[in-house]
C-alpha cells in the first residue's frame, strides 16, 4: 500500500492559519471525516486527545504526527495541513509546528496500512522532503511530492507491495570486523509513527557518521528488520529506544543502552557516539547491569544507569498490578451489575444470583475477579525473571489465594490474600533468577531442558513451598488489617478516606498515587469496598477542580490553559488523574495543595456517606453500580468545588 492511497486530496489543507493546538486537531479530524475514513467523529477525536494526554506528538523541527488507533475509524487514512506561520504544538524543542499529518488506524483490523504509515514517518526524516511539502501550492502538488519521494526511495518494488528491506549482510561494508557496529531496536506504544522515525534517524545518522547501524522496528504489525543472532554477536553495542517491552534475552552479555523512543528521534548522534565509546555497561539478562546499582532481573534504566532497590521493587509491583487490573475491573463491574439486575426480596441470602441474568453475571464476574491474585503474582515474577518466572508466580499466587498450609494442603486454612500473592510473585521471580545462575554452569548440551523442565518443575515447587510456609504469617497480617478497618468508627473511617484520597493527588499517577490505589485494590480482595470508593473519588477531583477553576475563574489562566481545562472535565469524570499533571507541573505550589485538599474532602465524604465500589476504575461511567451513588456524586462534586475555590484563592491573575 502506498502513502497516496491513504491521503485523499479532500483531506489536505494548505497554507492555513490557526491559533492553537486544539484548533488544529479539530481541523484535521474534520478533514479525516471529509475523506470518509471515520464512522464516529467524536470517538476518533477522543482517541486523538487521549494520545496527546500521554505526551505531545510533536517531534520537533516543525513537524507533528497526531495519531489514534481506535474503533471509531472505519478505514485507515491520513489528513494533512500546512501552516506557514506555525502553531504551538508543545514540541520538546519549542518549535512551532507548520507541517502536521494526522493518522487514523482502525482498531482490530488488518495492519497492511502500517507499511505506508511507517514509510511516511521515515520520509519525514529526510532532508528537503518537508520543505517540498510546505512549498506545494495545491493538493495535487502535495501528493506528487510524496509520490516522487516514495518512488525515489522504494522504487518499483514497492508497487508490487513488497516491503523495503535493509541492506543484506552480503552487500554491507565491513567495519572493524563486523557488518554492523551498532544495532538498535525501536518501539513505541502505538507502533505507528515514532517507532519508524527513530529507526530511520538512527540509521541515517549512523551512515553520516560512518558507523554501520541496523534498526529493528517493533511496530503495531509486529517486528520488522529483525536482528539476527550473528549480527548481535558481531555488534559492539545495542541501543534500545523503546517505550514498551521488547525481547531482551537475546542481548545477554552485550553492552546496551536503553532510552525512550524519543531519544532515537532527537539525539541519535549522541546515542551512537556513546555506543562506540567503549564505556557502555554490559547487560546481563536476569542479573541487572554490570557496574550499576540495578538489582532487577529486567532492563537497565535510561542510558544503562539502572534503578535503586526501591524503584526496582516498584517497577515489578506495577507490572503485576497493571496486568491484574483488567480482571479486577471486568469482574468487579460484572458482579456489581449482577446485584443491579437482581431482586433482593426473592431470597436475601442469595442476593446476586436470584435471577438467571444476575446469576450468570455474578458467576462470570467471580471467576474473573478470582484470577486477580494469580495474575498479580505471575506478572511480578515475570517482570523479575522473564517468561520462566510466569508459571512459578502464577502457582505461587494460586497457593496464596487458596490459603494452603502444611497442616491443611487442601487450602482454606488461612487468608493470605493480596499480601500473600504479592509476596509469592517476588519469591517466584527471584527463585527463578537463582535457578538461572545455578544452572548457568551446566553443559551447553543441556541448555534446551532448562526452560521446559528444570525451571518449571523446580521453580513451581520451590515457590509453592515458600509460599505455603509464609501463608500463615500473611494471613495473620491480613486478618489483623481487615479487623482493624472493620472496627473503625465513623470518624476513623472518614479520616482513612481523607488520607487515601488525598494521596491520589500528591503526584497524580506517581508512586504516592499508586500506593493509595494498590491499597484500595487490595481491600477489594478482602471485601472492603468503601476504601476503593474513596480512592476513586480522590483521583477524580484534581482534573475536575482545575476544569471548574479554569471555567469560572478564567482570569487565573492563559487562553491555552483554559482550552486544556475543558478536556479535564472528560478526564476527571473518567478517573484519569493525569489530566491535572500539566497544570501541577507549571504551578506545583498552588495546584497540588488545592487538589490534595479537594481530594481529601471527597474521600472523607465518600466514607461518611457509606459509598462502596467493587471495581477500581470507571469514574462516572460505573456510577449505577456504586453503593449510594447519589452520595458518591455529591462527594466528588463537593471535593471538586473545594479544590476549585482554594486554587482560585491561591493563583494570581495572569496577563496574556
Amino acid at each position: 500500500m502506498r502513502i497516496t492511497e491513504l491521503l485523499k486530496p479532500e483531506s489536505i489543507a494548505l497554507s492555513v492559519q490557526m491559533g492553537s493546538k486544539e484548533e488544529v486537531i479539530d481541523c484535521l479530524v474534520g478533514l479525516m471525516e471529509r475523506g470518509g475514513r471515520l464512522n464516529d467523529k467524536a470517538g476518533y477525536k477522543e482517541g486523538i486527545l487521549a494520545r496527546e494526554a500521554l505526551g505531545s506528538t510533536a517531534i520537533g523541527e516543525g513537524i507533528a504526527i497526531p495519531h489514534a488507533k481506535v474503533a471509531a475509524v472505519k478505514e485507515p487514512g491520513l489528513a494533512a495541513v500546512t501552516m506557514p506561520e506555525g502553531v504551538d504544538y508543545e514540541a520538546f524543542d519549542g518549535s512551532l509546528a507548520n507541517l502536521i499529518f494526522m493518522i487514523a488506524a482502525p482498531d482490530g483490523e488488518a495492519d497492511t496500512h502500517l507499511e505506508a504509515l511507517s514509510k511516511l514517518s521515515t520520509l519525514l526524516m529526510n532532508p528537503g522532503f518537508k520543505e517540498a511539502l510546505l512549498a506545494a501550492d495545491s493538493s495535487e502538488a502535495f501528493l506528487k511530492v510524496i509520490d516522487d519521494a516514495e518512488q525515489m526511495r522504494y522504487g518499483e518494488k514497492e508497487k508490487a507491495g513488497a516491503k523495503a528491506e535493509a541492506p543484506s549482510a552480503d552487500n554491507q561494508t565491513e567495519t572493524d570486523g563486523s557488518f554492523y557496529r551498532v544495532l538498535a531496536v525501536t518501539a513505541c506504544p502505538t507502533g505507528i509513527a515514532h517507532t519508524f522515525m527513530a529507526a530511520e534517524n538512527l540509521e541515517n545518522t549512523g551512515t553520516k557518521l560512518g558507523i554501520p547501524l541496523k534498526a529493528e522496528t517493533n511496530g503495531s504489525a509486529g517486528a520488522d528488520n529483525v536482528l539476527t543472532a550473528q549480527e548481535i554477536r558481531d555488534a559492539e553495542c545495542i541501543i534500545i529506544a523503546a517505550d514498551k517491552n521488547v525481547e531482551m534475552a537475546r542481548f545477554d552479555g552485550k553492552p546496551l543502552i536503553q532510552v525512550p523512543v524519543s531519544e532515537g528521534i532527537h539525539h541519535a548522534e549522541e546515542l551512537i557516539q556513546r555506543a562506540v565509546s567503549g564505556q557502555v555497561p554490559v547487560y546481563h539478562h536476569g542479573g541487572g547491569v554490570v557496574g550499576s546499582n540495578s538489582g532487577d532481573g529486567g532492563l537497565a534504566g535510561a542510558g544503562g544507569s539502572g534503578d535503586g532497590i526501591g524503584r526496582t521493587i516498584y517497577k515489578h509491583l506495577m507490572n503485576g498490578v497493571s496486568h491484574m487490573l483488567p480482571f479486577v475491573i471486568g469482574g468487579g463491574i460484572l458482579i456489581a451489575l449482577a446485584f443491579l439486575f437482581d431482586n433482593y426480596e426473592i431470597d436475601p441470602s442469595n442476593f446476586g444470583k436470584n435471577t438467571p441474568l444476575a446469576a450468570y453475571l455474578k458467576t462470570i464476574g467471580e471467576q474473573a475477579f478470582g484470577m486477580m491474585l494469580p495474575v498479580l503474582a505471575g506478572y511480578i515474577a515475570m517482570s523479575i525473571a522473564d517468561r520462566p518466572g510466569l508459571a512459578a508466580g502464577f502457582v505461587g499466587g494460586l497457593v496464596a489465594k487458596m490459603g494452603m498450609t502444611f497442616a491443611n494442603p487442601a487450602g482454606g486454612a488461612v487468608n493470605a490474600g493480596f499480601l500473600g500473592a504479592l509476596f509469592a510473585g517476588f519469591v517466584g521471580g527471584y527463585i527463578i533468577l537463582g535457578l538461572k545462575r545455578l544452572f548457568s554452569k551446566l553443559p551447553k548440551s543441556l541448555e534446551g531442558i532448562k526452560p521446559v523442565l528444570l525451571y518449571p518443575v523446580l521453580g513451581i515447587f520451590l515457590t509453592a513451598l515458600v509460599t505455603t510456609f509464609i501463608n500463615p504469617y500473611m494471613g495473620m497480617i491480613n486478618d489483623g488489617l481487615t479487623g482493624f478497618l472493620n472496627g473503625m468508627g465513623g470518624t476513623s473511617r472518614v479520616a482513612l478516606g481523607m488520607i487515601v484520597a488525598g494521596m491520589m493527588s500528591v503526584d497524580m499517577g506517581g508512586p504516592v498515587n499508586k500506593a493509595a490505589y494498590v491499597f484500595g485494590t487490595a481491600q477489594l480482595a478482602e471485601g472492603n469496598f468503601e476504601v476503593m470508593a474513596a480512592v476513586m473519588a480522590g483521583g477524580m477531583v484534581p482534573p475536575l477542580a482545575i476544569a471548574l477553576c479554569s471555567t469560572f475563574f478564567c482570569k487565573k489562566f492563559t487562553a491555552k490553559e483554559r482550552q486544556s481545562g475543558l478536556v479535564n472535565y472528560i478526564m476527571g469524570l473518567s478517573f484519569i488523574s493525569e489530566g491535572a499533571i500539566p497544570f501541577a507541573a507549571s504551578d506545583p505550589l498552588r495546584v497540588i495543595p488545592a487538589c490534595v485538599i479537594g481530594s481529601a474532602a471527597a474521600g472523607g465524604l465518600s466514607m461518611f456517606f457509606g459509598c462502596t465500589l467493587r471495581a477500581p476504575h470507571g469514574g462516572i461511567f460505573v456510577l449505577p453500580t456504586i453503593g449510594n451513588s447519589f452520595g458518591y456524586l455529591a462527594a466528588v462534586l463537593i471535593g471538586s468545588v473545594i479544590g476549585c475555590i482554594i486554587l482560585a484563592l491561591l493563583k494570581k491573575n495572569v496577563e496574556e
